[in-house]
């Protein structure tokens, strides 16, 4: 099996939102497809994300929530450079870190789909 391209796709009722939101997050461009129903978000010309239209897709309800069934941990090198700039494209804090100056951790956060993800250090 020769795979040639992985790409994880998230469910959404708002494709522009949500590709737009990974987008300035990640600092890529959302593409269009000859599908109406799907976006990609590249970076550096490469595809990252994946977006399909879901108009029934329920929000996840982390921490308790049935339905979470996976989340992204993105590694950065400043917690709170890389807070702000997710906060300021969209996301919302879901779960703070205790200590931002420990040598390790990570904070929990959703974007606007409710998708679950981690910004870890």
């Amino acid at each position: 099996m020769n795979i040639h391209r992985q790409i994880v796709v998230f469910d959404t009722p708002d494709l522009d939102g949500e590709a737009g939101f990974w987008a300035r997050l990640l600092g890529g461009e959302v593409t269009d497809s000859e599908d109406e129903g799907w976006r990609t978000v590249r970076v550096d010309g490469e595809p990252r994300l994946g977006f399909q239209l879901a108009p029934n897709h329920e929000r996840p309800q982390w921490p308790d929530g049935a339905q979470q069934q996976l989340h992204l941990d993105l590694y950065v090198d400043d917690i709170r450079e890389a807070h702000e700039h997710a906060v300021a494209s969209g996301a919302r804090l879901l779960r703070p870190a205790h200590d931002l100056d420990a040598d390790g951790g990570f904070q929990v956060y959703e974007d606007p789909s409710g998708h679950p993800f981690c910004l870890c250090w």
